[in-house]
């Protein structure tokens, strides 16, 4: 891959981020990094990512706003989104839930813990 594509990985955790991003890099992509919603945008706007990794639980903006506000945007709306979802582990425990996930316009789902090999699959079908 001569032009490789840039990934967007963004979680509040910091330890998965740099776990994904060397997977990515191991497999040619270009990273990008951002550990909240806000600070994804920032990158997004400086960037524009062919892809983001987004983790939808994250202080100061979550996943399904940023993704919903990137979806219904005419500029970002092409750039294909996974999220990143621990949400069926935690439902109790949050108020996020697993079908509010599947209302969003997100191109792919992975839940977490990570399975990186199935992460890596999703980014490549849809890269």
């Amino acid at each position: 891959m001569s032009d490789s594509k840039l990934v967007l990985v963004v979680d509040d955790d910091t330890d998965l981020v740099e776990m994904v991003s060397m997977k990515l890099e191991s497999e040619n992509f270009r990273v990008a990094k951002a550990y909240d919603g806000i600070e994804a945008m920032d990158r997004i706007e400086e960037e524009r990512p062919d892809l983001i990794i987004l983790d939808v639980m994250m202080p100061r903006k979550d996943g399904y706003t940023l993704c919903d506000e990137l979806k219904n945007s005419k500029e970002y709306k092409d750039i294909v989104i996974v999220l990143l979802t621990a949400v069926t582990e935690a439902i109790k425990t949050t108020n996020y839930t697993h079908m509010g996930g599947k209302t969003t316009l997100a191109d792919d789902f992975i839940p977490k813990p990570i399975d990186l090999d199935k992460l890596m699959e999703i980014v490549k079908d849809n890269l």
